[in-house]
C-alpha cells in the first residue's frame, strides 16, 4: 500500500450497495419514473449509468448521447458500448446546429481542428510551458483578464450548458430523474461547469474520488478500456484532466484527502512524496473553485 492510501480507502461493495439504495429512494421521493443521464463515454458517466440500472433497472434508465463537431469520435464509440453494456435506451442529438447558432464555431479560425492529433500536441505543449499557478485551467478559476482566453472559456462551457438543457428537456417529459456525473475530485477542485455538468437532481458520485470512481467502475464491471482510458473532457481536442490540474489522479486525490481530513501541509506533502508547494497548489484550487459549488445570495439586513 502505497503511503496516504488509507486516507481514500473504502469498502467498495459496501459503498455500491448505499449508491444503490441512494439513487432508487432519489428516484421514488421525487415522484418520478425513472432516469436520465448524459453518456460521454467516460468512466464516471459509465460508472452512474451501471449503478442507475442496479437501482431501478434498465428499462428505466435513458441516456442522451450528445456529440458536437470537436468531439472525438472514440468517445461516441464508448457510450454506446456502455449503452449496450447496461442495455438502456439511448439518443444520439448532434448539438453542433445550436452551437453553430451561438456563433461558438467562428470563436475560432475554421478548421483550427481538423487535425485532431497536432491540435492535441499542440495544446499539450502549451500547458507544459505553463507552470501550475498559472495555468489556463487557474486562469478560468481565478477570472481571466486575457480576452482571447475568455472567448475559449466561453467555447467550451457553453457544451456542457447546452447539453444540460437537453438532458432536463427529455427528463421532463419522461417524468424522470436527472442524474449527474461529477465526482469528488472535480467538485473540489473546480473541474466542472457551473449550470453545465455541474447540474443535476442528484450526484451520486460527489462524495467519491476519481480512484475510488475507478474502483467501483470495476466492481460493476464497467468495460475495461473504458476504466483504463485517460479521462477528457471533450470539449477541445487535447485537453486531458490530468493535463489540464497539473497532477495525476492518483497523487492529487490523496492531496484532497489529506486536505479535507485537516492534515497539515507538511505531513501531506511527506507522506505522499510531493512538495509542499504542490499541497498549496491543490489548497488553491479548492480555494478558488468555492464560488462553483454555491450560489451567492445577499444577506437580509
Amino acid at each position: 500500500m502505497r503511503n496516504g492510501d488509507g486516507w481514500i480507502k473504502f469498502d467498495v461493495k459496501k459503498e455500491v450497495e448505499n449508491l444503490v439504495v441512494f439513487i432508487r429512494e432519489k428516484v421514488k421521493s421525487f415522484n418520478t419514473r425513472g432516469i436520465v443521464l448524459g453518456l460521454s463515454g467516460g468512466i464516471d458517466s459509465a460508472c452512474v449509468c451501471g449503478l442507475a440500472v442496479r437501482a431501478v433497472g434498465s428499462n428505466r434508465v435513458f441516456g442522451l448521447i450528445l456529440p458536437e463537431q470537436d468531439s472525438d469520435p472514440k468517445s461516441e464509440e464508448d457510450a454506446m458500448k456502455v449503452a449496450n453494456r447496461y442495455g438502456v435506451k439511448v439518443k444520439t442529438i448532434n448539438i453542433t446546429p445550436i452551437l453553430e447558432e451561438f456563433g461558438i464555431y467562428k470563436i475560432l479560425p475554421k478548421g483550427t481542428f481538423a487535425n485532431r492529433e497536432k491540435v492535441a500536441k499542440l495544446i499539450r505543449l502549451g500547458y507544459s510551458l505553463f507552470p501550475k499557478t498559472r495555468s489556463p485551467f487557474i486562469g478560468g478559476l481565478q477570472g481571466t483578464r486575457f480576452g482571447f482566453q475568455r472567448k475559449i472559456q466561453a467555447y467550451y462551457r457553453i457544451k456542457h450548458r447546452v447539453r444540460m438543457v437537453h438532458l432536463y428537456y427529455y427528463a421532463e417529459q419522461l417524468n424522470y430523474l436527472v442524474v449527474g456525473t461529477a465526482n469528488k475530485t472535480e467538485y473540489l477542485t473546480g473541474f466542472f461547469v457551473k449550470y453545465g455538468d455541474g447540474a443535476a437532481d442528484i450526484m451520486p458520485l460527489i462524495n467519491l474520488y476519481k480512484t475510488q470512481v475507478r474502483k467501483i467502475s470495476k466492481y460493476i464491471e464497467v468495460p475495461e478500456e473504458i476504466i483504463k482510458k485517460p479521462s477528457i473532457p471533450d470539449l477541445i481536442p487535447g485537453i486531458e484532466d490530468e493535463v489540464a490540474l497539473g497532477l495525476s489522479y492518483e497523487k492529487l486525490d490523496l492531496i484532497l484527502a489529506g486536505i479535507s481530513q485537516g492534515k497539515g501541509v507538511k505531513e501531506i506533502g511527506n507522506t505522499i512524496g510531493v512538495s509542499s508547494r504542490v499541497v498549496k497548489y491543490v489548497e488553491n484550487l479548492i480555494n478558488l473553485s468555492s464560488t462553483l459549488r454555491e450560489t451567492l445570495v445577499k444577506p437580509d439586513a
